[in-house]
């Protein structure tokens, strides 16, 4: 009896909020997560399983798009996921797992940009098109989306290892997140830059799009219904972006 006395003692009702918070964390977060990644499977299985997709640079492009916005939601689920576990590792383990989450995370607005631009000249040169958007530039645009992700990235880590003295097989004191690894102020000024120039550039090309599309519109030799179509879709990219902006400007 008496032990029981004490076990009731000991259980503050922090516990019960902590187990609360938990429970809401999981609701908001993780079950979210799980629907949304299984749509996006879903749809990643659709445009591959048929040829038309595979070989249509409209599909394509949003093969890529779908598929690192969910590596990048894999991923960032995962690291809230060690986060709360309180899951401590050594700086080389932290790093490992940032690359790919930050790599997909800057892919996503880049990815925007030229499937606004295959829009633009689906619609403003319609006897071009075949020309100008083939599949092999269309992988080529895709491999260049993924080329200034990894350079980003590439830069970031040799400024780490040249700038930042504490050894990679150090345990961190702290939980593994982006602004614990790229601590100096360095690392904070270079991502600003490379963010504000990133999403000025993706915003006027997509910006640039809408209204190249809407003009094309008024035009009489335009196809009214394909042009509305594409200047909805262009909005819509505008509209992601502006999520996505929203998003960088929380670690």
């Amino acid at each position: 009896m008496q032990n029981e006395f004490q076990l009731q003692q000991n259980s503050s009702p922090s516990d019960g909020k902590e187990e609360d918070l938990a429970g809401v964390w999981v609701v908001f977060s993780i079950v979210p997560c799980l629907i949304f990644l299984y749509i996006n499977c879903v749809m990643l299985y659709t445009l591959r399983s048929k040829p038309v997709f595979r070989e249509t640079s409209r599909y394509l492009l949003l093969y890529n798009l779908l598929l690192a916005e969910t590596l990048q939601m894999i991923l960032a689920q995962m690291m809230s996921l060690l986060n709360v576990g309180m899951v401590f590792m050594t700086r080389l383990m932290c790093l490992l797992v940032l690359i790919p989450t930050i790599i997909t995370t800057i892919t996503s607005p880049f990815s925007l940009a030229v499937m606004s631009l295959e829009r633009y000249v689906a619609v403003c040169f319609p006897l071009r098109y075949a020309s100008i958007v083939t599949v092999p530039t269309t992988y080529g645009a895709i491999a260049v989306v993924w080329a200034i992700s990894y350079a980003n990235m590439l830069i970031r880590v040799i400024m780490l290892t040249t700038l930042d003295a504490r050894p990679f097989g150090q345990f961190m004191s702290v939980l593994c997140t982006e602004t614990n690894i790229f601590q100096l102020k360095i690392f904070s000024e270079f991502e600003s830059g490379f963010v504000c120039a990133e999403f000025v550039s993706v915003g006027l090309i997509i910006i640039l799009s809408y209204v190249g599309v809407m003009v094309a519109a008024k035009a009489a030799s335009t196809d009214k219904l394909s042009a509305n179509k594409a200047s909805k879709t262009v909005l819509l990219h505008m509209i992601q972006l502006g999520l996505s902006l929203s998003s960088s400007m929380v670690s």
